[in-house]
C-alpha cells in the first residue's frame, strides 16, 4: 500500500497522486509539486490515504511543500498575467491570419512555460506564431489543439437542466455515451434535445444509465401482451419506469375496452426483448449517426 494525496490543477480536472512524505496534508490545502510540466501549484482534493500499489503510477513524486502565502500571491499574479498573455496571443493570431480560436492561456507556476489552448477545424501551421510569441514572453511556448468537449470543459456554461455543466464542475474525465442510452431512458431522439452545449451527446446520459437498465429489465415493452392479477389479458399501452407501473388495455365483458394501471409485480409476461425506438425521421437518423461518429472520434482523441 502507498500513502498518497490527490491533487487537482484545474477546475474538475484529473486527480493526480503524490506522496505527502511526513507531511499531514488535509483536503482543501494548496501544495507545490513537481510534474512533467515543471513545478506546479495544485489543490488537495483527496486527503492523505493509503491506496493499492497498482493504482499508483511509479515513480510517485513527492510534495515539495504546502503552499505559503507567497505561493498563493504568485499563483494569483499568474492568473492576472494569463489574461494579458491571452490578449497578446489573440493579436498575434490575427496578425498571422490563422484560422484558429484561442480558448485559454496558462502559465506554469514557475513561469517556465506558457501554454495556449485553441480549437481549429483542421491542422494549423503555427510555427511562425510560436516564434513570435517566444520573442514577446521570453520563455517556452506550447500551443495545444483541443476538441470541442475540452473547450466546453474549460469555458464552462449552463446546461438545459439549468445547472452548471457536469464537465466543468465535477466530471474529471469524459465518459463514453451513446444513442443507446437515450433509447433506454425513453428520451426524445431529437439530436438537439440530447446534445450538450459542446454539440456532442450529453455526458449526463451516463449518470442514470445503470438505474434505467435495471428498472427496464423488470418491465414489459409497449405493445407486449400481459396477464393481470385479476384475470384479464391485455396489451401494454405505456410504462412508467420510475414508478414501475404499467398501463394496460384490457377487454371487459361485452368486448368493452378499458385502460387500467397495474404495478408491474401484479402482471405476468415474457421477459422484455430489446427493441429499437421507432418514429425517427431519416433526417434525424442521419444527425444521430453523425453524433455517434463524433463520439467515437472524441473517444479516440481522448485516448
Amino acid at each position: 500500500m502507498e500513502k498518497v494525496i490527490g491533487v487537482r490543477f484545474r477546475t474538475a480536472g484529473k486527480i493526480y497522486y503524490f506522496s505527502p512524505g511526513k507531511l499531514n496534508i488535509p483536503r482543501g490545502k494548496h501544495v507545490i509539486v513537481e510534474t512533467a510540466r515543471g513545478v506546479e501549484y495544485g489543490s488537495v482534493v483527496v486527503g492523505t490515504k493509503e491506496v493499492d500499489d497498482k493504482k499508483v503510477v511509479q515513480p510517485l513524486k513527492p510534495v515539495l511543500r504546502i503552499a505559503t502565502a507567497e505561493d498563493d500571491a504568485k499563483e494569483a499574479a499568474n492568473r492576472v498575467k494569463e489574461k494579458e498573455a491571452f490578449r497578446i496571443c489573440q493579436e498575434k493570431i490575427k496578425k498571422h491570419g490563422l484560422e484558429m480560436k484561442l480558448i485559454q492561456a496558462e502559465y506554469t507556476f514557475d513561469n517556465n512555460k506558457v501554454l495556449f489552448y485553441f480549437t481549429a477545424d483542421g491542422r494549423i501551421d503555427f510555427r511562425e506564431l510560436v516564434k513570435d510569441l517566444a520573442s514577446v514572453f521570453r520563455t517556452r511556448i506550447e500551443l495545444r489543439q483541443i476538441g470541442v468537449r475540452d473547450e466546453t470543459k474549460i469555458l464552462g456554461g449552463i446546461g438545459i437542466c439549468g445547472r452548471e455543466l457536469c464537465c466543468h464542475t465535477h466530471l474529471s474525465e469524459f465518459v463514453p455515451v451513446s444513442i443507446k442510452m437515450a433509447k433506454e431512458q425513453n428520451l426524445s431522439l431529437n439530436p438537439t434535445k440530447i446534445s450538450g452545449v459542446c454539440g456532442r451527446l450529453m455526458c449526463c446520459l451516463k449518470h442514470e444509465q445503470e438505474t434505467y437498465e435495471e428498472l427496464n429489465s423488470r418491465l414489459p415493452g409497449n405493445g407486449d401482451y400481459v396477464t393481470t392479477a385479476d384475470g384479464f389479458k391485455g396489451e401494454v399501452q405505456s410504462v412508467n419506469v420510475l414508478r414501475q407501473k404499467v398501463k394496460v388495455v384490457v377487454t371487459l365483458d361485452g368486448d368493452e375496452k378499458e385502460i387500467r394501471e397495474y404495478p408491474v409485480e401484479e402482471l405476468k409476461f415474457r421477459p422484455r426483448k430489446k427493441k429499437e425506438k421507432g418514429g425517427v425521421s431519416d433526417k434525424e437518423l442521419k444527425k444521430l449517426e453523425a453524433l455517434e461518429k463524433q463520439e467515437r472520434k472524441s473517444k479516440l482523441d481522448d485516448d
